[in-house]
């Protein structure tokens, strides 16, 4: 190394290095590290190539198919296979009569930057367990679990979102889940939560009171079929950069109750559809929604038969045409025994 004079050279090989064993030589090596002047910490991901996410999955006995969507380059492949408790990796994505499987365990290199549609339509998993996920190149998780109709149980307690963008259709019809656990989710960075939830048809439970929507613009469709969830808490939403609220409650038809006194709806353009189908809800507070008459609101309470109580703000109770549009699709006899508590909020 001494008698190499280009220190250009020598800073495109170490960009290089790959393997830990090499990077360790030069981290304790302080005459080639002061040499390089390189903050060898900063190659951290290039080090642990293949650890930093690794992924268990457990197969539905007698189901065949594909279980993982892979990304190849020519002669590549950066998704690693390993069956049951063989140590040997095997280059095979999808499930036969043949195969005698019940576990998996997937591996997943620094090459891959988007985990987008990554088990999207695979009916062949019970449960995906992330044993380690961190990796600051991917910001996209969307479809991620689209299809997975058979899917039960995802454990999130290792999964990282730090510097997630879009989460749109994230669980689309994962209608075999009961209960999801989002606690160790940071959504901070996300703009898109468009579809994330549709037809989740079997979940009755959903904690996602620390979500943080700051920078969130589309909501359209977020709960959309969610037919069993009785209980949503959305204490923690921050709603100021939405743009689109589309149908998000649409077919909630379990809900009794919504607590929307934290949303703002200064920007937001689509709301039509938004309660349509909570044919349960009894009460609702939406007397802090600030709407413009570009604001669409056709049948935002179509279905809600079951309203007893609706507290509404002065400047739609005022506004004609908002309020036409705002009833559109309500049944007229339910309409008139619903209890209508005006706010001057503005």
């Amino acid at each position: 190394m001494e008698k190499i004079k280009s220190i250009t050279i020598l800073k495109q090989i170490f960009k290089n290095i790959v393997k830990r064993k090499l990077l360790e030589i030069i981290k304790n090596n302080k005459k080639i590290k002061n040499r390089l002047n390189i903050n060898v910490n900063n190659y951290k991901d290039y080090s642990e190539k293949y650890s930093q996410i690794e992924i268990e999955l457990k197969i539905i006995k007698d189901k065949y198919g594909k279980f993982i969507n892979i990304s190849k380059k020519e002669n590549e492949s950066f998704f690693h296979i390993y069956l049951n408790n063989n140590d040997k990796e095997v280059k095979k994505y999808d499930i036969n009569e043949k195969d005698k499987i019940n576990k998996l365990k997937i591996i997943i290199d620094h090459q891959i930057n988007s985990f987008q549609g990554l088990f999207k339509n695979c009916k062949c998993i019970e449960s995906i367990f992330f044993k380690k996920f961190f990796r600051k190149n991917i910001i996209n998780i969307s479809e991620m679990f689209y299809g997975n109709s058979l899917l039960k149980e995802i454990d999130f307690t290792n999964f990282k979102t730090d510097n997630i963008i879009d989460m749109s259709e994230m669980f689309y019809e994962c209608n075999s889940i009961q209960k999801l656990n989002l606690d160790n989710f940071v959504t901070d960075n996300v703009e898109n939560m468009s579809c994330m939830f549709v037809n989740c048809y079997s979940l009755e439970e959903l904690n996602i009171n620390n979500l943080k929507t700051n920078n969130v613009k589309d909501m359209s469709r977020m709960f959309y079929g969610c037919k069993s969830l009785k209980k949503i808490i959305l204490s923690s939403f921050n709603t100021e950069n939405a743009q689109n609220m589309s149908y998000m409650f649409y077919g909630c038809s379990s809900l009794e109750n919504l607590n929307l006194n934290n949303f703002k709806t200064n920007n937001v353009k689509e709301m039509n559809d938004m309660f349509d189908g909570c044919s349960l809800l009894k009460k609702l507070d939406i007397s802090n929604f600030n709407v413009s008459k570009e604001t669409n609101m056709s049948l935002i309470l179509s279905g809600c038969n079951s309203l007893e109580e609706i507290y509404i703000s002065k400047r739609i109770y005022d506004n004609a045409n908002i309020l036409d549009n705002f009833f559109e699709g309500l049944d007229s006899k339910n309409k008139e025994k619903i209890l209508f508590i005006v706010k001057n909020n503005y």
